[in-house]
């Protein structure tokens, strides 16, 4: 089968033939239906997560189950399932209540789950560890609903969070529209009656923004500019909730101009920057927030707003093969949304 391999640090990603892998007990095998591109593909291939290779790329993924290992019940071939990204040992306590972006035993496991030192989705077929991982997708296209596990369940779990101060009259703002920040547009529209300000440094991505019905957009390429035009906006009070998905030190310091007391700071993207503390900067009251992906009872909440249509990932579809052109076009800033390769 054709599969797309983090071959070494440095080093673009490599399509090559691997035998089809064939499920063991407790195993289940996936025919891959779609593998988002993701951003942290690019930090992994640039040695900034720290992973050993060879493996296979792709940590958002869908499909249909094409095999068995012995002691699966409750499943059977053909069924439609997203596949739960992070891999934690499935039996800490927060394993139990089924965030297992949160195990307790991460620093022990060999991988971080398919894709992120397993053998992830880029490949026609994928090989899952355990039947909990998987989540049922019900009438979703595996190609336009692989995103749903990690472009919208990160910020899904960020926003959740974060709901019971984003009441009517409050303003929350979401810096850089890109895979995750247009699916956290949604998400709130979905979810809470907030006020939202879109940012980011490409205005194609501002006028998405607005597309999505986002009426106030800032270009946030002159952070003191942008932080001005975002506080005439929200007043004194400042925003309540800044999502950061960028993460680079110019982002993280315009969160810390635009939000007011008793608020969040929630930085996501992994842009390398620093969040700077002294006495009322950011202002008092403010909590920060690095979450990880979500939890599986949270992707079947995910699941269930896509199937309800009221979330829908902006998906650019590519043959399996061209994901070397797409990660280029991901650094380059050229994709729209999420990019999603199709064996």
């Amino acid at each position: 089968m054709k599969a797309i391999r983090f071959v070494g640090v440095g080093k673009p990603a490599e399509v090559v033939d691997l035998p089809k892998p064939t499920p063991g007990p407790g195993e289940v095998l996936i025919k891959i239906g779609g593998a988002g591109v993701c951003h942290s593909d690019l930090h992994v291939m640039d040695e900034e997560l720290g992973l050993k290779g060879p493996f296979t790329l792709g940590h958002e993924n869908a499909g249909w189950i094409a095999g068995l290992g012995d002691g699966i019940t409750g499943w059977k071939e053909g069924d439609p399932v997203a596949v739960y990204g992070p891999w934690g040992c499935g039996r800490c306590h927060t394993c139990q209540t089924s965030a297992e972006n949160y195990c307790e035993n991460h620093a022990s496991l060999p991988t971080m789950g398919g894709g992120l030192g397993s053998d992830g989705g880029m490949a026609e077929f994928m090989l899952v560890p355990s039947s909990r991982l998987l989540v049922p997708l019900g009438k979703l296209d595996p190609a336009i609903a692989a995103p749903l596990s990690d472009a919208a369940l990160t910020p899904y779990h960020a926003i959740k969070q974060a709901l019971p101060i984003l009441t009517p009259d409050t303003h929350v703002v979401v810096i850089g529209i890109g895979g995750l920040g247009h699916m956290a547009v949604q998400i709130l529209q979905a979810l809470s009656s907030a006020t939202i300000i879109a940012g980011d440094i490409d205005d194609g991505k501002l006028e998405h923004a607005r597309e999505l019905g986002v009426k106030h957009t800032v270009n946030t390429r002159n952070g003191e500019e942008a932080a001005e035009a975002i506080r005439k906006l929200t007043g004194a009070r400042g925003a309540v909730l800044a999502l950061d998905f960028v993460g680079a030190q110019p982002t993280v310091d315009l969160c810390t101009k635009i939000v007011g007391r008793h608020s969040r700071i929630t930085v996501i993207g992994l842009g390398g920057g620093t969040l700077h503390y002294a006495a009322n900067n950011p202002p008092y009251g403010t909590s920060v927030m690095v979450p990880y992906w979500g939890s599986r009872t949270e992707l079947m909440e995910v699941i269930a707003l896509a199937s309800s249509g009221r979330i829908h990932p902006l998906v650019e579809k590519f043959p399996l093969e061209k994901a070397p052109e797409v990660y280029q076009r991901l650094r380059d800033g050229k994709i729209k949304g999420r990019a999603v390769l199709i064996p």
